[in-house]
Order: C-alpha cells, then sequence, then structure tokens
C-alpha cells in the first residue's frame, strides 16, 4: 500500500511540479526504448541479433535502428498546462476573446510542441503517432455526432425522476454497443427535449457521468482506451467479464444519487402547471441514419495491425492505413446529405460543437505529448516498475485520465505493468496472457484496475474524454448554463465521483 501511495504521489507530482522545476533547470534523462513508445506495435529484437546498450539494433554498419529520442525537458509540459488553464478560465473570465480565438491559441500551442519535436529533438516518431492518433479521434466523433444529428427521438412522457433514471441507464448500456460518442449523440438531445423547461446543469453532468464515460466499460466499442486494448489482444469479452461488477456499482450509486437530485427540483412538479396528457410513446425520426451509424461502428474493425490485407503504410514498426477514417467521413458527409430535414431541423443541429471540440483536441493532442512521455518514463523506470500494483494502476492511470487523454494513458500503464513482470505490450501473446492471469502475478486484477481507472475516470473533467466536451457544447447551444472547468471539478466531479471511485477503489482492489 505504501509503494502504492508512493507511485501515486509521484504520478501527481510530474503533472503538477515539473513545469515549475523546469524552470529552475532544463535539463533531461535519458529513456529507455519503451519510454517513448505512446501507442505503436514493434517487433521484438531478435536475440541473437547485436544491440546497443539501450536494447536497439545494430544493423552492422554502426547504424542504429529505431533509436529513440532522449524525454523531452521538463518545460515542454507549460503549454500543455497553459492550455489547460485557459480552458478552464477563458469562458469565466474573458469569454469573448476565448471564444473568438480559441482555434488561434490551441493550433498554435500544439504547432510550438511539434516544432520543437521536429527540429529540436529531431523527434518525427511522437508527432507523428500524435497525428495519427487524432485523425481517429476526430473521424470517429465527426462522424458519429453528423449521423446521430440526423435521428430525431422525441419521448412524449411525464419527467419523472424515475423516467430520467431509465434514459440515463438504458444510455448507460447502449454505450457499450454504439460507444460512449455514439450514445452520447443520439440521446443527449431526446433527454434535453423530455426535460424542456425544467433542464438544469445537474442533468447534464449526471449524462456525462453515466452515458459518455462510465457506461461504456463493459466493450472494446464502448471507449477508446478499451478498444486500443482489443487490438493490443485483450480478449473480446474480458472486459464484460471482469468490469461489470464495479460498472453495476458505479452506475447504481449515480442512479440513486441523480435520483436524489431530480426528486429536490420544484420544477418537475407538474402539477404546478395546467394538465399536460402525455401518450409515453417515443417516436423517430430519420431512422434510416441507425444504418449509417452501423456503418460507422462497423469501420472501427479494419484495422491492418488485426485483419490482413488492408492497405496500409508501415512506419516504426506499426500499420497505419486510414481506410476507416476515409468511410467514416464519408458515412458523415452522406448522412447529412440524405438526413432528414425534419430530424436535422427539430434537433437544431449544427457544425459548432464538433467544430470546437475538433480544434480543442488538436491543441490537446499536440501539447500533451512531453507530459505523456514523462509519465510513460517514470513508469516504466526501475523504481517506477516496482511501484506497480493494483492500487497505484488505478489511482495513477484515472488521474491522468482525467487530464490526459485516456486511451495512450491506458496503453502507457498497461505497457508499464507488462515491463515490470518482463512482457511486451508489442507482443499480442503476451497481453493475451496478462489478461488471462496465470502467466502473469496479479495480472488480472492489475489490468482491471486500468480499464476501470481510465473509463471511469474520464468522467472527471471535460476533457477527460471526447464526448464530455461536445455534450457540454450541445447543451450551451440550447441555453443551458454549464459549470465552467473548475465549476464542473469542484461542484460535481469531487464530491460526487471521486467518493464513489474510493468505494470502488475499497470493494474491488483492496478487500
Amino acid at each position: 500500500m505504501l509503494k502504492s501511495l508512493r507511485f501515486l504521489v509521484v504520478i501527481i507530482m510530474l503533472g503538477i511540479f515539473v513545469p515549475k522545476a523546469a524552470l529552475i533547470a532544463e535539463g533531461s534523462t535519458e529513456v529507455n526504448d519503451a519510454s517513448l513508445e505512446l501507442v505503436q506495435d514493434h517487433a521484438t529484437p531478435d536475440d541473437h541479433e547485436p544491440q546497443d546498450s539501450h536494447g536497439t539494433k545494430d544493423d552492422g554498419h554502426g547504424e542504429v535502428e529505431g533509436e529513440h529520442h532522449g524525454a523531452p525537458p521538463g518545460w515542454t509540459v507549460i503549454p500543455f498546462v497553459l492550455l489547460l488553464g485557459m480552458i478552464a478560465t477563458g469562458p469565466l473570465f474573458y469569454e469573448h476573446f476565448w471564444h473568438k480565438n480559441y482555434p488561434l491559441i490551441a493550433v498554435s500551442l500544439a504547432t510550438l510542441v511539434v516544432i520543437y519535436y521536429l527540429f529540436a529533438l529531431h523527434d518525427t516518431h511522437a508527432p507523428v503517432h500524435a497525428l495519427a492518433e487524432y485523425v481517429q479521434f476526430i473521424a470517429l466523433l465527426s462522424s458519429l455526432y453528423i449521423a446521430s444529428g440526423g435521428i430525431m427521438i422525441n419521448v412524449d412522457k411525464k419527467a419523472t425522476p424515475m423516467a430520467n433514471v431509465g434514459l440515463l441507464v438504458v444510455g448507460a448500456i447502449i454505450s457499450n454497443l454504439i460507444g460512449t460518442t455514439g450514445a452520447s449523440m443520439l440521446l443527449i438531445r431526446p433527454f434535453i427535449r423530455l426535460n424542456k423547461g425544467r433542464i438544469r446543469p445537474y442533468h447534464i453532468i449526471f449524462f456525462i457521468f453515466m452515458v459518455s464515460n462510465i457506461g461504456g466499460a463493459l466493450t472494446p466499442i464502448g471507449d477508446p482506451p478499451l478498444f486500443l486494448g482489443f487490438l493490443k489482444g485483450v480478449p473480446f469479452m474480458w472486459t464484460l467479464t471482469q468490469n461489470i461488477l464495479p460498472w453495476a456499482v458505479a452506475l447504481l450509486i449515480l442512479s440513486v444519487l441523480f435520483y436524489f437530485f431530480d426528486a429536490r427540483n420544484k420544477d418537475l412538479d407538474l402539477d404546478l402547471e395546467p394538465e399536460v396528457q402525455f401518450t409515453n410513446k417515443t417516436t423517430i425520426v430519420g431512422s434510416k441514419n441507425f444504418l449509417w451509424l452501423a456503418i460507422i461502428i462497423g469501420a472501427v474493425f479494419i484495422d491492418p495491425n488485426v485483419i490482413d490485407g488492408v492497405p496500409a503504410i508501415i512506419y516504426d514498426g506499426q500499420k497505419f492505413s486510414f481506410i476507416r477514417e476515409i468511410i467514416m467521413l464519408s458515412v458523415g458527409f452522406l448522412s447529412f446529405k440524405f438526413a432528414d430535414k425534419k430530424a436535422i431541423d427539430g434537433n437544431e443541429f449544427n457544425f459548432e460543437p464538433i467544430r470546437e471540440v475538433a480544434f480543442i483536441f488538436v491543441g490537446i493532442f499536440g501539447t500533451m505529448m512531453p507530459a505523456l512521455a514523462l509519465v510513460s518514463e517514470f513508469a516504466q523506470s526501475p523504481s517506477g516498475a516496482d511501484l506497480i500494483g493494483p492500487n497505484s494502476l488505478y489511482w495513477g492511470t484515472g488521474i491522468l485520465s482525467g487530464f490526459l487523454d485516456n486511451a495512450p494513458t491506458y496503453l502507457n500503464f498497461l505497457a508499464a505493468a507488462l515491463a515490470s513482470q518482463g512482457g511486451d505490450i508489442s507482443v499480442i501473446a503476451n497481453v493475451q496472457d496478462y489478461a488471462a492471469g496465470g502467466v502473469y502475478p496479479d495480472s488480472v486484477i492489475n489490468l482491471m484496475a486500468i480499464a476501470v481507472g481510465a473509463v471511469f475516470f474520464g468522467a472527471m473533467t471535460y476533457i477527460g474524454n471526447g464526448p464530455n466536451f461536445m455534450v457540454k457544447s450541445i447543451a450551451e447551444q440550447t441555453g443551458i448554463h454549464m459549470p465552467s472547468f473548475f465549476g464542473y471539478i469542484l461542484r460535481y466531479s469531487i464530491p460526487i465521483l471521486l467518493p464513489i471511485f474510493f468505494v470502488i477503489w475499497l470493494i474491488f482492489f483492496v478487500f
């Protein structure tokens, strides 16, 4: 337990104090090959091939293949911290300037970091992978957003606390079939319409908690980190069998809390209004767009690293093919072009929410590279690996997933956990053995801690998971005054989610 707490303290200090320490002394430490391998596959070096002291191959001519650069200096995380600070304070203190200039700010900060990587570190590896991840991320989000915008669901039912809980639970289940992004985009507008005239920020916050994050913990389709784990070798059904109990406990607690919040909302007392007749029917306009959604979900599995024969470009040991992303974007275009106009108008559909997400996450993907590299370096170092266990993996993966993209965070901690026991994340058989248990001590509970931490803690901030920001933006478009970045954390995440996550930790990882 003490080792786990030490590990957690170091992780937090890396995130908070590295920028400050860098102002005092600029220095970088050398990092082993694995430390900058954020989300890529690599061939395992042949034991009989000559290697240098860092484990890289020597081609016999004095050249080293796959040589990696030292970790970036600590001060390079300043643009990331600055971007997070502006996301948090911009809408609160300088709203006009922020809304007018956030695209320029996000792109400029990302560009600074990328330029430093290319021309100072001479490292094309991290920027290329960050770009590939961003293209995959935004293609999925934008196509799901556009396709779901052509589906208008109307629930003609009294907006009781129990009706709201039912919709949230259904949304959490659907998240495992069409992803948290798909479920969020499909149901956020019906949820707002169901509570028309009575909607409050807490409705949207609990929607983010339950549908946009925790709900998608049961299948690889549900959330991006679980899908990346599936591509690395975690069996498809593993997430269902291992995560279902934490998933059920968390959703049960959140459902009870939401019911308590909603029952206290006096605006929900329809007896104070003229009697309204409800048909208790659900109608769907634009149902043909469900076919477009199915195509998008099917395209998710077109991955050249999993399916042989998919045309791809091999870069740094990993296959890249953007056929999947081309299909998704094409489907997005076609689904909008042929959408039912009544559904588009009824949803008050526009492109501003996805535009905001696209620019904000350009900045996040570009500037978070040094932060991930420094965390990865420590996690895979001997001192960091010695501290790895289910407690530190749960809290470490979780806390960082709230502020960094949870997909590479998941892979970094999985790589560190495997490396600490002699495994290699780039070897599918190693990952399969790790998920199965038996070969690696405590591997099942360690992997469960990583998976639950990455998915659940994505709800801690607006930027912890892609759908969070989109749901917030859609809500604000309808006139709902959402809490600020800090308001979300201080008023909702910390007092509501942290106690629940603490209970989950005690039940499943301590006792």
